[in-house]
């Protein structure tokens, strides 16, 4: 099946569940049916080409980063009775992903006699998964890797973690510590009505990124607004142009979730919402049109290809030094102190410019949480279906504790601290200079989280929603293909609010 026959596929099925017309279990298998091709369903979650940087993963890294004794003990006190037991994981290579995949062998394993086998692939292919073993019921999977836009797809096929943990103080890690994971994460990542789906892994979000060197030569200061924003772009634009270097860039691929997540953000920032609390399309209200208005300016500043872009080009015309400054997902940053970067030192990480208005998560709708500062993040759930749920519990505890967690910031470095105490962790403050693996950009990315983390809307229909309808018509807007931002709005608000109607409060 041909990717755009895929992608009409996974669209069709999503809308149908929608819509009601048909259960979970029969969109599920029409989706495995189907396949899931890279710009098919799955482009409604961040993943494909996703820039991480993969960090130090030798042996002697790995021994330079031991765990605590206290969690060895713990590791060799409940997992002796389950020795030679198999567990699997189906992740995406994520940094926490590949750090847990080398530390299982060494660490889990050695300590405990489990077997863990971590499955990675692409994130569409881990969609494709999940749904074919929970479709199934099978247990070929004893734990899922969630992107936070899936919560409502698989609600009710994983155990609630945090109930599991009191039910079983026998197998319970003493220092785990739910705590630690902050307020905004443990609601926009890894819960949905209510209900905790998995423990939250990792979490992409916006911060803005520029160049230091270029702001200095301009004696610009960091913008903290929005109007500050949009002026330094164009006068780095104006200043800059002639040296193959422009004002900002950007991920506005028409027909791809990147650009929905460009939108979101400048919407949010004006005040916008996607939706109202009635569950109506909101995004071409007054405040909708300030922000995508901010955002077509700001295209003028990009580089040509930024049309033509998703998240990776955007992320390679930074790390290339042909734009001076974005506001884009913060586990770009360890890799412009990469080896094949062209900006080693360059540039520097701060909180995103403050929203010129912002609408409460109470005049949004379906759990919408309007905020500059947009998160793509993810959770780790325990299948229902699982044959080993004991083994893969210990694991799970093991592979989101917070010791693995300040070891997986440092040896994976990138968008994966999830936890509060990590961010204090002397190891990772101690990789806080230039570097491969760097976690300079940690306290933008810490304050974004706790101050401006913005939350897509939580329903089933917002996949197809955010990775065809609204892009698709962007997309357009940006090809010149509507007769303005208006005419835009108004053909998203048609098609976003009949996908929507069963949804909507009565």
């Amino acid at each position: 099946m041909k990717d755009s026959d895929r992608k009409d596929h996974a669209g069709a099925a999503a809308r149908a569940f929608a819509q009601r017309r048909i259960g979970k279990r029969e969109f599920l298998r029409r989706l495995a049916l189907g396949g899931v091709g890279l710009s098919s369903f799955a482009l409604a979650t961040l993943g494909g080409n996703r820039p991480f940087f993969s960090g130090s993963l030798t042996r002697q890294a790995l021994a330079n980063t031991p765990a605590s004794p206290e969690l060895l003990r713990w590791l060799e006190d409940v997992g002796r009775k389950f020795r030679g037991t198999k567990i699997r994981f189906v992740s995406e290579p994520t940094p926490p992903t590949l750090v847990a995949r080398r530390l299982a062998r060494y660490e889990f394993t050695a300590r405990t006699g489990i077997e863990v086998e971590i499955e990675v692939a692409p994130l569409e292919q881990v969609l494709h998964k999940v749904s074919v073993d929970v479709k199934d019921r099978a247990g070929a999977y004893d734990l899922y890797y969630l992107d936070q836009s899936w919560t409502p797809l698989f609600l009710g096929d994983t155990l609630d973690p945090r109930a599991l943990y009191e039910r079983s103080k026998d197998m319970a890690l003493p220092a785990f510590d739910w705590a630690d994971f902050p307020e905004p994460v443990m609601r926009g990542i890894a819960t949905y009505r209510d209900t905790l789906v998995g423990v939250p892994f990792d979490i992409p979000i916006f911060i803005l990124m520029y160049r230091k060197d270029l702001f200095d030569k301009h004696r610009l200061k960091v913008p903290t607004t929005m109007a500050e924003y949009m002026a330094a772009a164009k006068t780095l634009d104006a200043a800059e142009r002639g040296n193959g270097i422009r004002g900002t860039t950007g991920q506005l691929k028409a027909g791809h979730y990147s650009l929905n997540c460009d939108w979101t953000a400048w919407l949010w920032a004006h005040g916008g919402s996607v939706f109202s609390n009635d569950g109506a399309f909101s995004g071409g209200d007054e405040d909708g049109l300030k922000g995508l208005a901010y955002m077509l300016e700001l295209a003028k500043h990009m580089p040509a290809e930024a049309k033509d872009w998703t998240w990776d080009g955007e992320w390679q015309s930074l790390a290339r030094g042909h734009a001076a400054m974005a506001l884009s997902w913060g586990e770009f940053f360890p890799g412009f102190d990469g080896k094949d970067s062209k900006v080693v030192g360059l540039m520097q990480a701060a909180r995103p410019p403050t929203e010129a208005k912002l609408r409460t998560p109470d005049a949004a709708g379906f759990s919408e949480v309007p905020h500059i500062g947009h998160q793509g993040g993810s959770s780790v759930g325990l299948s229902k279906y699982s044959r080993n749920p004991d083994a893969a519990w210990i694991f799970l505890q093991w592979l989101c504790c917070k010791d693995v967690a300040a070891r997986s910031a440092v040896l994976g470095s990138g968008g994966a601290v999830v936890r509060a105490s990590t961010y204090k962790d002397p190891r990772v403050l101690a990789a806080a200079k230039v570097g491969p693996g760097t976690t300079r950009h940690f306290p933008a990315t810490e304050w974004t989280i706790g101050n401006a983390m913005g939350t897509e809307p939580k329903l089933a229909a917002w996949a197809d929603i955010s990775s065809n309808l609204i892009p698709v018509e962007l997309g357009k807007l940006l090809a010149g293909e509507h007769a303005g931002p208006e005419q835009c709005m108004a053909a998203i608000k048609e098609k976003v609010d009949k996908a929507v109607a069963p949804f909507r409060k009565p």
